[in-house]
């Protein structure tokens, strides 16, 4: 049958090679798959099926380096996975089986313990048997670290095929973020990414295993090979298995577009991906060494580590081109073992033909990224219609909230002259918190607040915004990093989990978190104490990143963005505010499950999205801001600001929608999973409450405050507003502050040094 649309040009920056055991891991791949029944008999594969996808073929691309008996064990594994795919179709999502689905996902987890001393049922289908046999394999040589990461990402894999089960029973097409987050789970790469460090022997040390730069190293590499499968199996997914889940249908759907332009924007989407891969394995990863203090043997072991999710991706390009199981004409050609049946130059490592065209190919794409002019008159673009079809309740406190948050705001310096701040008169004053009014925002996100519960929220908005505000005034301007990094590091100083002694704060920040820390946390359990402060610390991280990009003059990446921008705005900080209240009446199990997190994900997404809608003006031409989704989204879609502005109000609504879909279905749909009792759903059903207040407030908030229109703007931009278009500031912002790198951070820097050097 015909192709639904040409294969775009990939971007391919990297040569793949083949493994020299290519051939016994075929031998021996065919022989464990009959051991376990995965071929005759199964109903499932027969031969011709198993010789046709070559799942050797595969590993020994992805996996060059491999030995012998590894590419054999890593051969399996994919055999495996790849079978459990096709069964769950067939027995599952063909007939939407869905209690039989969950009983058959339920079962799995136990023949993977991450003790080994645990032992397992007795297998009842070809599935079970051979995960027993590949996890006792597999993971004695490892750390029980990475065995628990391992565990984590195969039941990811496992139970996310009820998410694309759930979908196809309602006939319901994801919006692109939650596909994008979704599909890392079902689609098993970041399975593959740990496999990548048993293959490779270069496990990641666990001191940096949750870090921004290697989860950003995973996510892209998860986002980049299932973008390309998405390319790739298209056809097979929509035509024959009525397969919802594929990135060409969702953004075919979401911006209207026919099949060969949404292929094309997958495919932009993928390079992007592969593109900040190698950002942030050039620019964030060695940073990571000294400050964790890893030794030679853990760097070299993260250099093969990233060297190997390379690797995967260029060899999976390749399988994909040569396997019969997707579109690539391997079929017309008869088979897709022998490499000499393609067309062009061929013999091992004759792909490094394609890496100079696929650079020049894709260069405009990633020189977009950086050519942004900045203070750009955009007052002609029309602010997207944004509602939430949530009421709207003010907390009855709100006008003693404004006044003690003055006073509290005063009494922190927050609006005096702030030592770490070079200009005098401080970065904010009375008139600024008049205009902001972050009472009104508190009022409405926790309209059942106590009186003191209401300051309280009020005080981290205050210092939240003053931060937000503060960084790239001081940092940004001066592009005085480690000054930014110092100050960063401080933070943690002034939130003891055990409630304990804190130095002497230097800054306004500084002594603000120290007052609201202490009455925050005070009451609080230990595990939520330490979330807090975890919310706490990723916010304020996350506004090193933004430095970062301004100091490149980089827009990010459109799914970095989306994820970082929840760390950046403080979503985890407000939400916890009311969240952390009731966390310990509920298991971690519960709060940690995929309707609670992508409740809270498409929430969060929502408000963000709010935000940078309203503040559109204010940051293009009045700060000269990169971190806007209006911006994103135009710079990647290459389409003029209206127009990405009205995406952006698409996939505000579209994140909404999803949050009704969940707080409407799978909330209750999880309530018998775990068999919750009424006061364990009385809570639950009062977050999702919580959740609609938060969003209510937060538009409401927007579209009352002076902070965002123009004419206040103008009042407190004076030197912004007199400058005429962009191109007369192009080289750089005019701003009434010291020039030269680190002078506007000066005065802060020798603080902090003094503030290091007393503690």
């Amino acid at each position: 049958m015909p192709q639904p649309f040409e294969l775009p040009e990939f971007y391919v920056p990297y040569p793949a090679r083949l493994n020299p055991h290519l051939e016994g891991a075929r031998e021996h791949s065919k022989s464990w798959a009959r051991e376990f029944g995965m071929i005759e008999g199964s109903g499932i594969w027969d031969e011709h099926d198993f010789d046709s996808h070559d799942y050797a073929l595969l590993c020994a691309y992805t996996h060059p380096d491999a030995t012998g008996p590894e590419l054999d064990l890593v051969t399996d594994w994919y055999v495996w996975v790849f079978f459990f795919d096709d069964h769950f179709l067939e027995l599952f999502k063909r007939s939407q089986d869905m209690p039989g689905a969950k009983a058959y996902l339920d079962r799995l987890p136990d023949f993977m313990p991450v003790d080994s001393d645990r032992p397992v049922p007795e297998p009842t289908n070809q599935v079970e048997a051979g995960l027993a046999d590949l996890w006792a394999r597999t993971v004695p040589t490892m750390s029980r670290d990475w065995r628990t990461r391992f565990h984590v990402s195969t039941k990811h894999l496992l139970e996310e095929s009820l998410w694309e089960l759930s979908n196809i029973s309602a006939g319901r097409v994801s919006n692109p973020i939650e596909y994008i987050e979704m599909r890392r789970k079902v689609g098993g790469a970041p399975w593959s990414a740990n496999l990548v460090e048993h293959a490779a022997n270069a496990e990641v040390p666990e001191a940096i295993a949750a870090s921004r730069p290697l989860r950003v190293l995973r996510d892209c590499f998860a986002d980049g090979v299932h973008l390309r499968n998405d390319l790739f199996s298209y056809q097979r997914e929509t035509e024959e298995e009525g397969e919802l889940a594929n990135a060409v249908l969702v953004l075919e759907r979401f911006l209207g577009l026919a099949p060969q332009q949404a292929a094309d924007k997958v495919n932009e989407l993928l390079t992007s991906r592969l593109q900040q891969f190698e950002h942030t394995a050039l620019t964030e990863v060695e940073p990571l060494f000294p400050q964790y203090g890893l030794g030679p043997q853990e760097r070299l072991a993260v250099f093969a580590y990233v060297k190997g999710l390379q690797d995967w991706q260029s060899g999976g390009h390749e399988w994909h081109m040569r396997s019969s199981r997707y579109m690539n004409g391997a079929r017309d050609r008869g088979g897709d073992r022998a490499a000499e049946l393609l067309t062009g130059p061929t013999g091992l490592g004759t792909s490094a033909a394609q890496i100079l065209p696929s650079l020049a190919a894709t260069m405009p794409q990633r020189l977009r990224a950086y050519a942004h002019r900045p203070f750009q008159d955009v007052s002609d673009v029309e602010r997207a219609a944004l509602s939430v079809p949530f009421p709207l309740t003010l907390s009855p406190h709100l006008d003693r909230a404004r006044a003690n948050g003055l006073e509290w705001a005063c009494r922190m310096s927050i609006l005096d002259t702030d030592p770490g701040y070079p200009v005098p008169g401080g970065l904010w004053n009375e008139e600024k918190y008049d205009a902001y009014d972050l009472a009104l925002c508190s009022a409405g996100i926790h309209p059942d607040a106590d009186p003191e519960g209401l300051d309280l929220t009020t005080g981290w908005l205050i210092w939240g915004t003053y931060g937000d505000d503060f960084y790239p005034a001081v940092f940004g301007r001066s592009g005085d990093l480690a000054a930014a990094r110092a100050a960063t590091d401080r933070y943690p100083l002034f939130m003891p989990l055990d409630l304990g002694p804190v130095p002497e704060p230097v800054t306004a920040l500084e002594r603000g978190l120290a007052d609201l820390w202490r009455r925050s946390a005070g009451p609080m359990p230990p595990a939520a104490r330490r979330r807090l402060r975890t919310a706490v610390e990723e916010m304020c991280e996350s506004w090193l990143w933004e430095l970062a990009n301004g100091r490149q003059n980089r827009i990010p990446d459109p799914v970095d963005y989306v994820e970082m921008r929840r760390l950046t705005f403080g979503s985890d900080l407000t939400m916890s505010l009311s969240r952390l209240a009731h966390a310990g009446a509920l298991p971690d199990d519960i709060l940690r499950s995929r309707p609670v997190r992508a409740m809270e994900a498409a929430a969060s997404d929502a408000a963000c999205l709010i935000n940078d809608v309203f503040s559109y003006q204010k940051e293009i031409r009045f700060e000269g801001e990169i971190h806007n989704a209006v911006l994103v989204v135009g710079t990647f879609l290459d389409c003029a600001p209206q127009q990405a502005m009205a995406v952006v109000g698409d996939l505000f609504a579209a994140r909404l929608a999803e949050f009704q879909h969940i707080t409407d279905t799978q909330l209750p749909a999880l309530f018998d999973e775990f068999d919750l009792d009424d006061i364990a759903r009385g809570i639950l059903l009062n977050h999702a409450r919580e959740l609609r207040n938060w969003l209510s407030g937060i538009l409401n908030w927007h579209q009352q405050v002076g902070r965002y229109r123009e004419e206040v703007l103008r009042r407190l931009y004076p030197e912004v507003a007199a400058i005429p278009s962009a191109p007369a500031v192009a080289a750089g912002p005019v701003w009434a502050v010291p020039s030269g790198l680190g002078t506007a951070a000066a005065r802060l820097s020798g603080l902090l040094a003094r503030a290091v050097t007393a503690s």
